[in-house]
């Protein structure tokens, strides 16, 4: 059973950091590119980040492009997304997921609340 676990969401200040982990299950992690989405309250799932399977390709939104990092632990099954420079517009349930034979997959995510 393929199983995608986020934790690392919270309460953050404008301006602060968190970091996300995805924990991951039920298939060869290391075959896989991963990414992470995102969705805020009353809009629609929007892309965040991209990293291939082998780590040395990775891609942002424009909206996040220079503050994320997406980064991955192929020991640990495990894809991490470290945020800075965070904004009130970052408010979000934020998702990991990854496609596998040919259907997308994807975790029941974590909520990160950016407010003063």
């Amino acid at each position: 059973e393929v199983r995608l676990v986020e934790s690392g969401g919270g309460l953050v200040q404008p301006g602060g950091s968190l970091r996300l982990s995805c924990a991951a299950s039920g298939f060869t992690f290391s075959r896989y590119g991963m990414s992470w989405f995102r969705q805020a309250p009353g809009k629609g799932r929007m892309w965040v980040a991209d990293i291939s399977s082998d780590g040395r390709t990775t891609d942002y939104g424009d909206s996040v492009k220079g503050r994320f990092s997406i980064s991955r632990e192929d020991t640990e099954n495990t894809v991490h997304l470290q945020m800075n420079s965070l904004k009130s517009e970052d408010t979000a349930l934020y998702y990991c997921s990854t496609v596998l034979w040919s259907s997308r997959y994807w975790g029941l995510g974590t909520q990160v609340t950016v407010s003063s």
